[in-house]
C-alpha cells in the first residue's frame, strides 16, 4: 500500500491514520496492532483518552521499527503553561513506554492558557528530541494566528473536519504557514452518511459513503485524517479511500452538502469557533 504523506515544517505525516478515542485496554491494543499489520503507519492518542498504555503496548508488540510509525499524543487543557505541560508529557511518555512521539499537541485551549509559555514548553520538549514536531488542536482562527505568531515552528493543527463542516478559514491559515491540518471525526461520527448526494457518488464509484467522505478529505491539499475504527473490516474500508478518485462532478455534488454540522462542541470546553 502506497500511503501518501504531508510534509509540513519538517514533519512527514501519513494522510490516513488510526483514531483511538474512545477505545481502551485490550480493544484499543488489538485495534492498533491490526491496523499496523494492515499497513497503517499513523496512530493518534491523547492524555485524556486513557489509552496511551494500550497504544504503547501495541507499538511495542509490533516488529516495525519505531521510526516507521507516526505517533501523536495530546496534552489536556488543565496544563496551562510550560511547566505543567512538561509534567503532563513526562507522564504521557511513561504510559506510552516510548522514547519519543512524532507530534505533540495542546488538546484544547482554556481561559487559563498562557499561550506563549505553553508553546515554549512544547518547543523545549521538541528541542530535547522527545517530540519530533509540535502543534495545537481545537484552536479557532484568531488563537491559531496568535500561536503561529510566537514563531516556534508549529507543524500541525488538529480539528473536527469532514464533508459537512467547512474549515476553509483554518485550512487557509495552515496552508499559508506550511502546516498540516489533521481531521478528527472525519466521518462526522457517522452522521449524515445517508445523504442522497453522498450515496450517489458512492454508488458511482462502487464504494461506501464513508470511503467517499474520506476521499473528499484526501482531495483537500494538506489534510490528514484519523478515523476511529476498532475492527479490521472498518480499518480496511477506510484505507480504500486511497483508491477513490473524485472528479469535478463528484466534488460539486459534495460541495452542495450542508457545511455547518459540528458534532464535537463540548459545553465549557469548546472555544468561540468564529471569533476566538
Amino acid at each position: 500500500m502506497d500511503m501518501p504523506v504531508i510534509e509540513a515544517n519538517g514533519m512527514r505525516i501519513p494522510r490516513i491514520g488510526l483514531g483511538t478515542w474512545p477505545m481502551k485496554g485490550r480493544e484499543c491494543q488489538g485495534a492498533v496492532e491490526a491496523a499496523l499489520a494492515m499497513g497503517y503507519r499513523h496512530v493518534d492518542t491523547a492524555e485524556m483518552y486513557g489509552n496511551e498504555d494500550a497504544v504503547g503496548a501495541a507499538l511495542n508488540a509490533t516488529r516495525l521499527p519505531r521510526g516507521e510509525v507516526f505517533l501523536t499524543t495530546k496534552i489536556w487543557n488543565d496544563s496551562p503553561d510550560g511547566a505543567a505541560i512538561r509534567r503532563a508529557f513526562d507522564a504521557c511518555i511513561k504510559r506510552l513506554n516510548q522514547p519519543y512521539v512524532d507530534l505533540l499537541l495542546i488538546h484544547w485551549p482554556s481561559p487559563q492558557l498562557d499561550l506563549p509559555d505553553a508553546l515554549r514548553g512544547l518547543a523545549a520538549i521538541r528541542a530535547e528530541g522527545r517530540a519530533k514536531a509540535i502543534g495545537v488542536s481545537n484552536f479557532p482562527p484568531g488563537l491559531l494566528r496568535r500561536a503561529i505568531g510566537e514563531g516556534l515552528g508549529l507543524a500541525c493543527l488538529q480539528v473536527e473536519f469532514h464533508v459537512q463542516l467547512d474549515q476553509s478559514r483554518l485550512l487557509g491559515i495552515c496552508r499559508e504557514n506550511g502546516m498540516a491540518l489533521t481531521a478528527y471525526s472525519p466521518l462526522g461520527k457517522g452522521n449524515g452518511l445517508d445523504q442522497p448526494a453522498l450515496k450517489a457518488v458512492a454508488a458511482k464509484h462502487g464504494a461506501a459513503p464513508a470511503g467517499v467522505a474520506l476521499a473528499w478529505l484526501l482531495a483537500q491539499d494538506g489534510v490528514a485524517m484519523v478515523p476511529k475504527a476498532a475492527s479490521p473490516a472498518r480499518q480496511r474500508e477506510n484505507l480504500r479511500a486511497l483508491s477513490i478518485r473524485l472528479d469535478d462532478a463528484d466534488m460539486a455534488a459534495l460541495a452542495a452538502l450542508p457545511k455547518d454540522r459540528r458534532f464535537v462542541n463540548p459545553a465549557g470546553l469548546a472555544p468561540d469557533w468564529v471569533n476566538g
